[in-house]
């Protein structure tokens, strides 16, 4: 028997393992070796070891038992050092591997989230891995947000997917304590399980072809019974089973599921949740005839190693539940709490897909959505804390989720809401802070925008409380920096504007020789334009007998060019400095007096 117990700090960086290697034979009595040794040459020690009992087969078998079960390695990992990162865990004898995983995390609340890399995160995905991550942190030093890639779809995994998975959490701010942990990793931990089960009596070897479970299948339907496998090989003869094998004829390995037995979870959101698993379902497949292990047995043996004690995840995944709670219990093992949160749809209450528009977390990052906003907004998908309140900084989450306030109905997701969400946070943000969030946004090679500290500082100013996400920026600046006033004066409002109004011309007019005499002032670089321009407006109010619409709708409409927008003098401010920086599109003051005379050719003083 070998047994290696491991110890060390709490982070993994420095652990020193204690090898216990008890060697017995039928003339030999029995005896034991202490080897204290690192973690780094924990492999190697072992296998020296081994050999020095002049045993070729205990080296050979202290060689597999690592290969099968890697050491634990209890870290938070960054996305840097994804591609060395190994996955597994210790493992005990069959008879005490149940009772070592309790013990070790009894008392503590342990949960996963578990993607599977074949796409990006979706944000139903991100909502799951955020309930997870939130009652994790609520348990503070007790709590461990575990990552499991779940991998086992050969053709559908790729390292890509994985990498922008792992990727959008790390954006989100939910920054694991273990893992990630591959499925892929873990083939002979699933073998071992397996043959476990066999020797238990609750799984078997099957040898039906493709053919005989379409025929059974199809006979099932045509008598309209459940189309489920009938048991053929459940019971079958020893002997027969062994000359299969030996002819080399493909195999499977089934569950035997047990006969009139009921199987029941209490819910943290559906309630309680029965099912009778001989009705319910045939004897299921744990691994296929290629070797490689179903889904819902990775998971259940994964949940019980990993000492998982919550599974928070989709509603579509309680089906899979009672397949993984027979095998928990055929292991030996306590399942888990299980809450199944309500599905995401569209504004058409259909599932949430596609065709509804941006669906991944990566798409909401690039239109410019910000972690905070997108945390605040998943959060309210499907839980409220029983108060009118919708903006929520991540530490109020924290302490203020429950499971118990997460709600059965399905969640509708609104873009507006988001979008108004996320507005909020930008609002609240420090400008500096966002300066350098628009920043990237600025640099598209399309229509590129100056990035020098004075004029994202103004484009700042101009943006940060019209945008709803980071890419209104530019769209808002842009804007600013323009002058059409052309076109503006052919649109209806500003037709209304200037018919209603009898000395509108005159107006322009005196606007135009404030200009000339110097009386209107020009942005400075110490940045009182706003006050300046403020009090020239005033005075220009009390020399042409207008004040409050009547005076600032006239001035907004020529000077900039439009009927609404940012602060007058923010606009000239942002255009003065576009026009210093070298943009094209940058219309400053003087160019903007030009267009009004143009336009107001008969009251020009020119």
């Amino acid at each position: 028997a070998l047994q290696v117990a491991t110890s060390g700090s709490r982070m993994g960086y420095a652990r020193q393992s204690g090898l216990l290697l008890a060697v017995s034979g039928l003339s030999i009595a029995l005896g034991m070796i202490f080897v204290r040794l690192s973690t780094t040459a924990t492999h190697s020690s072992l296998l020296r070891s081994a050999a020095s009992t002049g045993t070729t087969r205990r080296l050979a078998s202290a060689r597999a038992i690592f290969q099968r079960f890697p050491l634990h390695r209890h870290h938070s990992m960054s996305l840097a050092s994804l591609p060395d990162q190994r996955a597994g865990f210790p493992c005990r004898s069959s008879a005490r591997r149940s009772v070592h995983m309790r013990s070790e995390h009894e008392g503590s609340v342990r949960v996963r989230f578990a993607p599977s890399p074949t796409g990006s995160l979706h944000v139903g995905g991100a909502r799951t891995a955020l309930y997870n991550w939130l009652l994790a942190r609520q348990n503070k030093d007790e709590g461990r947000f575990v990552i499991r890639v779940e991998d086992t779809d050969v053709a559908r995994s790729t390292k890509e997917s994985e990498r922008s998975v792992l990727g959008d959490l790390e954006w989100l701010g939910l920054k694991w304590d273990e893992g990630p942990f591959r499925q892929s990793e873990r083939g002979d931990i699933y073998k071992e399980m397996v043959m476990k089960l066999v020797e238990s009596g609750h799984a078997y070897p099957c040898f039906a072809t493709d053919k005989e479970l379409e025929d059974a299948k199809a006979k099932a339907l045509a008598e309209g019974k459940n189309a489920k496998y009938d048991g053929k090989w459940r019971d079958a003869d020893p002997e027969v089973v062994q000359k299969m094998k030996d002819d080399g004829i493909p195999y499977t390995y089934r569950f035997k599921v047990p006969r009139g037995k009921v199987v029941s979870i209490d819910d943290s959101v559906r309630g309680k949740v029965s099912w009778d698993a001989e009705a319910t379902l045939g004897d299921f497949i744990l691994m296929r005839s290629t070797g490689i292990p179903v889904y819902n047995f990775c998971v259940a043996v994964d949940d019980a190693l990993m000492g998982i004690s919550t599974v928070i995840r989709a509603e579509e995944h309680l089906t899979n539940t009672l397949r993984q709670m027979l095998i928990l219990e055929a292991l030996g093992y306590t399942p888990p709490e299980y809450a199944h949160l309500s599905l995401i749809l569209g504004q058409d209450k259909q599932k949430l897909s596609k065709r509804h528009g941006a669906t991944s977390v990566t798409q909401f990052k690039d239109e410019g959505f910000l972690p905070e906003a997108m945390i605040n907004y998943l959060s309210l998908l499907g839980w409220n804390e029983g108060t009118d309140q919708e903006i929520y900084e991540v530490p109020e989450l924290v302490e203020k989720f429950s499971l118990d306030r997460v709600i059965k109905s399905p969640a509708v997701f609104d873009m507006d809401k988001l979008r108004w969400i996320n507005a909020q946070h930008i609002r609240d943000m420090d400008s500096k802070d966002l300066q350098q969030l628009i920043k990237p946004f600025f640099e598209s090679p399309d229509s590129p925008l100056p990035t020098t500290p004075e004029f994202l500082q103004k484009a700042t100013d101009i943006s940060q409380q019209r945008m709803e996400v980071l890419a209104d920026a530019p769209v808002i600046v842009r804007e600013a920096l323009g002058h059409p006033l052309s076109e503006a004066l052919e649109s209806e409002n500003a037709k209304k504007l200037i018919d209603g109004d009898e000395k509108f011309e005159e107006f322009a007019s005196t606007l135009i020789s404030d200009f000339e005499s110097g009386e209107m002032p020009k942005p400075s670089a110490d940045g009182s334009y706003a006050k300046e321009f403020k009090t020239w407006a005033n005075a220009l109010g009390k020399k042409t007998g207008r004040k409050g619409k009547g005076l600032f709708m006239p001035l907004r409409l020529l000077l900039t060019g439009r009927m609404q927008g940012p602060e007058v003098p923010d606009q000239i401010s942002l255009a003065m400095a576009g026009a210093k920086d070298g943009v094209e599109i940058a219309v400053d003051l003087d160019k903007r007096v030009q267009n009004i005379r143009e336009n107001f050719p008969v009251h020009s003083t020119a």
